[in-house]
């Protein structure tokens, strides 16, 4: 993924990541404009059955958390996982409206934001052990202030405007 500062569209902005042996998390959440859902940890690779057994947990409670109501709105990219027949089967019963968008983009999926923000929150503390790597991300989790999400969705008519107006390219989001 690729974040880019404000007037800075064609210089490269990334942010380094480890991907083996730097230790790391996956984790599930969801987010609504009136704060943060369920955070769900993952142990091991995550295929369709255990993306659809996650749903199962938590969508559920983190509606009821957040104060939704059935029939949910569920907002989700297009990953294979969330594409995946069993999983679009369970959506069509339980969340018979599913909004999707491209996989990992911040323009589209306010999600990506939140995820940028947890991760700028858990970087401020050292962690040195699987423990702590399990307990920050869940304390700043639900730190997460509900106008942080509220804003990022009232934001999405702006959003959509921008990559309509710069036809799919690079957006200031």
């Amino acid at each position: 993924m690729v974040w880019r500062k404000p007037n800075r569209e064609l210089e490269m902005n990334l942010t380094p990541s480890v991907k083996h042996g730097g230790g790391s998390q996956m984790v599930w959440g969801c987010m609504s404009a009136v704060g943060v859902g369920n955070l769900h940890f993952i142990d091991g690779i995550m295929n369709k059955y255990m993306y659809l057994d996650i749903l199962k947990q938590n969508l559920k409670q983190s509606a009821e958390k957040m104060g939704i109501l059935p029939p949910y709105k569920l907002y989700q990219d297009n990953d294979p996982k969330h594409n995946a027949q069993i999983c679009r089967l369970w959506a069509l019963y339980h969340c018979p409206q599913v909004i999707r968008t491209p996989a990992q983009s911040p323009d589209l999926n306010p999600i990506e934001n939140i995820w940028d923000h947890l991760n700028n929150r858990i970087l401020k503390f050292k962690i040195s052990s699987k423990n702590e790597l399990g307990e920050k991300p869940m304390s700043e989790w639900d730190k997460i202030e509900g106008n942080v999400c509220a804003s990022l969705v009232k934001s999405m008519p702006k959003r959509l405007n921008e990559v309509i107006k710069c036809k799919g390219g690079t957006t200031h989001y």
